[in-house]
């Protein structure tokens, strides 16, 4: 049985643990938008696979599958990772999926965001989002795990967590006019206080360049450990991502986490930059919302990698720099197996690995 608790996470003694911290298991959804995925999400759903293959053989995988496309998943995956049917919008899991948050007696609760497909009728990039704001909701039956509904308006990856009372989010996307407009930036600290039990919030002033969440915060930072950071990195000063790394770096350097530690910073550097190419862009399908046209930059970052049992799956975008980003991690997190999987085709959704995977934490 699943209930929605009435109370909040702060109240019941709840936290929202650190990614490197132990899971249970990893969700994700299977892509088939033929506006946002090429040739109807042939390319993209093989390297869904590949991306679920490396994650299962450390974390057992749920992927939600729509009914038109559950027998080809069931085909195209392997038997150990299980397929259940849900209606979906998109299969940005990280987004639309339950944070989970934990107590000290062992038991586990999804806190379940509203969601509006990145910016509702301002700017979102899709119409209607309705089974996405579903999916959180319907992961807590399934795992029959209770929940708290917030009152507040925000894609999981949008922010990270430290697990011991930090999180770090952008200004560009909180504080945007498409999610909370009536939320100022006291308010906003104060409901994520509440549903993730954390003290304090770190605010960067903008996401990566061109990312189309309006600068989801997973794209720019991954938490190493509690007052470790990686940072996503560019020196070329006249591209537009080296200010906002700098930006970031400044506003990083200056500040503490919860504990009162000042933050160690690590560098990656960004892949390429990277651009649509011609025969990409012509596999999809016209939209409103979703710019996919030839030329356009992609927001390719190896910050965009998961973390689950010891193991790290990096997206690999780019040979001039894929094999320092593998090094850099393999250096940070002594006893982890870093695996790549070529990802481009996760990026020219909009996103990557992260985005499309949501874990639930072991209790």
């Amino acid at each position: 049985m699943s209930i929605t608790c009435q109370t909040t996470p702060k109240k019941d003694k709840f936290r929202m643990p650190g990614e490197h911290e132990a899971h249970a298991e990893m969700w994700m959804a299977w892509p088939e938008r033929t506006d946002n995925w090429r040739y109807g999400g042939k390319p993209a759903q093989q390297v869904f696979v590949n991306v679920a293959k490396a994650i299962v053989e450390v974390t057992p995988v749920t992927m939600a599958v729509s009914a038109a496309q559950y027998d080809n998943a069931r085909r195209m995956l392997p038997e150990n990772i299980r397929v259940v049917e849900m209606t979906t919008n998109d299969s940005w899991m990280r987004d639309i999926g339950p944070s989970y948050v934990v107590n000290d007696q062992g038991e586990r609760r999804g806190v379940d965001w509203e969601f509006n497909a990145w910016g509702g009728l301002v700017d979102g990039l899709y119409f209607p989002w309705d089974r996405d704001d579903q999916v959180a909701q319907k992961i807590c039956e399934i795992n029959r795990d209770d929940r708290y509904r917030a009152p507040i308006i925000l894609e999981g990856g949008s922010i990270h967590v430290d697990g011991e009372g930090t999180l770090y989010t952008t200004e560009e996307c909180l504080l945007h006019e498409s999610r909370n407009p009536d939320l100022g930036k006291s308010d906003i600290e104060q409901v994520l206080a509440d549903y993730l039990n954390i003290e304090k919030v770190i605010w960067i002033p903008r996401g990566l360049y061109n990312d189309e969440t309006n600068g989801h915060v997973d794209n720019l930072i991954h938490i190493v450990r509690p007052g470790e950071v990686i940072l996503s990195w560019c020196d070329d000063e006249n591209d537009p991502q080296y200010e906002i790394s700098q930006e970031a770096w400044r506003g990083l350097c200056e500040t503490t986490d919860a504990h009162g530690r000042q933050l160690k910073i690590h560098k990656m550097h960004i892949p390429g930059p990277l651009y649509i190419q011609d025969d990409e862009a012509g596999g999809i399908d016209i939209c409103e919302g979703m710019e996919r046209s030839a030329g356009e930059r992609l927001a390719g970052s190896y910050a965009n990698f998961l973390i689950t049992n010891q193991r790290i799956i990096l997206p690999l975008l780019d040979p001039a720099y894929d094999e320092k980003a593998k090094a850099l991690l393999q250096d940070l997190y002594p006893g982890y197996e870093v695996v790549g999987v070529d990802a481009r085709e996760i990026l020219l959704g909009g996103g990557n690995i992260h985005c499309i995977t949501q874990q639930v934490p072991a209790v």
